[in-house]
Order: C-alpha cells, then structure tokens, then sequence
C-alpha cells in the first residue's frame, strides 16, 4: 500500500514554468499510467503554452482564479472546477484575480519534462 502526504513533497519547477509538488508519479511511486501533482502559479503569473503529445490532463482548481486557455479558447476557472486538456491540446493556464492558482493536475500517461513541447 502506498500512501503519501502533500507536505511531504519536495516542488520543483515543470518545463513549463509552475511550481508542482508530486503526490504520486513513478518518482515517489509504483506508478505505471497516471500521475498527481498540486501545482502552483503565483497571483499574476502563467505557464508558458505548450502542449503534451502524450498526456491528457485533467485540472481540478482548488484556489484563486485563473484565465484557462486551451487550443485558443480561454474560461474563466475557479475553486470547485475541473478542466480537461485533451493530449496534444496547446494550453496555457494564468492566475488572475490578485492571488496565487492551486490545482491539482492528473496526467496520464504521467507528467515528464520530456513530453512538453513550446511554441
């Protein structure tokens, strides 16, 4: 059985610019087909648009407010929703507002450096 605790998690930085704390992926895990990270844009900032060959996503917002652009089309986004990146989408995620964006963000197959592509 495997069980981990957000707190106890080390952030870094993805290739596209926002904080992640991994809760559970192949780092941390005996995971094969899924990852889920917390991520973190501070108020005012975004990721830089990229999009993932192989992954799709899922967000699920958990505080502040945030412009979600994917394949040009931008939402508004805010605690309590879940958005859907589909694999290979160009997508961009910015926190507007006036305070910091959490998420929790689901990629499968997992979240690598390797499968963000840029503009």
């Amino acid at each position: 059985m495997t069980i981990n605790n957000l707190k106890s998690q080390t952030p870094f930085t993805t290739a596209d610019g926002s904080s992640i704390r991994s809760i559970l992926d192949s780092t941390n895990a005996p995971v094969e087909k899924q990852s889920l990270a917390e991520a973190h844009v501070p108020a005012g900032g975004a990721t830089q648009r990229h999009y993932h060959r192989l992954s799709e996503e899922f967000y699920f917002m958990l505080e502040g407010r945030a412009t979600m652009e994917i394949d040009g089309e931008r939402r508004e986004a805010g605690p309590g929703d879940a958005i859907l990146i589909p694999a290979g989408a160009w997508h961009q995620i910015s926190a507007t507002g006036g305070e910091d964006l959490r998420f929790l963000c689901c990629c499968a197959p997992p979240y690598s450096h390797g499968d963000t592509y840029f503009e």
